[in-house]
């Protein structure tokens, strides 16, 4: 069945309109007939069967026939991503999303050697490849795309997690299954809220490093094997997603 987005106030109504780029892909791309049934997602964990009701000359009428609550994963993640050098942050947002993260932070660290000439058009831009994202996955929840930020700017932001992460090179990281383990040991149950860590071709510099080390991060390694930062955001996400978000018992 085929997905489109809307954003929440855009969903309030028995006849939810599709306009502008769902549109044209609807009436373009898919040619969807009259009472083709359809969902759409709001990013907000609301999920609408609609039949498709009037084809306009760039717009979509939907009639809303079931309405469905998603709730959230078990544990919300947030990636905290350095941001890497040519379209590889796209990809990390996209497979990000497609493993349910609930929030990316683009780091500007030390090391990073992408240029970013207007901020908030490549969180735009970032925020329309997670829309993409959600309607291939099928997910409810859109993930929040921050700002990109320096390492000092977010820590100043003191935020918390009950598990943070740090993907790291130093000899002393741990497999993150231990850290998992002693959580549960300590704590009886999973954590509600984790948040990793994953640095740019190089890593992160010592001092960063020691930055969010000091504020709480826990420093896990990824194997022997040098990924790049790509490949270590998916993998990193992936163990979490296996570790983490399994329903509760």
């Amino acid at each position: 069945m085929h997905r489109f987005y809307l954003p929440p106030d855009q969903c309030r109504g028995a006849m939810l309109a599709l306009e502008e780029r769902e549109a044209h892909h609807g009436l373009h791309v898919l040619r969807l007939r009259q009472g083709e049934r359809v969902v759409v997602l709001d990013g907000a964990g609301n999920e609408f069967s609609c039949d498709v009701r009037q084809l306009g000359k760039d717009s979509i009428q939907l009639a809303v026939t079931q309405k469905n609550a998603i709730a959230p994963l078990p544990c919300a993640l947030t990636l905290v991503q350095a941001v890497p050098k040519g379209k590889a942050m796209d990809m990390i947002v996209q497979k990000a999303t497609e493993l349910g993260v609930a929030r990316i932070v683009p780091l500007l660290s030390e090391r990073v050697v992408a240029h970013l000439e207007n901020d908030s058009t490549r969180t735009d831009k970032w925020r329309q490849v997670a829309i993409e994202a959600i309607k291939q996955s099928g997910s409810a929840w859109l993930p929040q795309i921050d700002q990109p930020l320096t390492p000092k700017e977010y820590l100043a932001r003191n935020e918390r997690f009950e598990l943070p992460l740090i993907a790291s090179l130093q000899p002393d990281s741990r497999h993150p299954r231990v850290l998992f383990q002693s959580f549960h040991e300590e704590k009886g149950r999973a954590p509600q809220t984790a948040c990793v860590w994953v640095g740019p071709e190089g890593d992160f510099t010592p001092a960063e490093i020691g930055a969010a080390r000091s504020a709480g991060a826990l420093p896990i390694t990824l194997g022997r094997l040098i990924l790049r930062s790509e490949t270590a955001a998916i993998y990193c996400l992936s163990v979490l997603n296996y570790e983490l978000q399994a329903p509760a018992k």
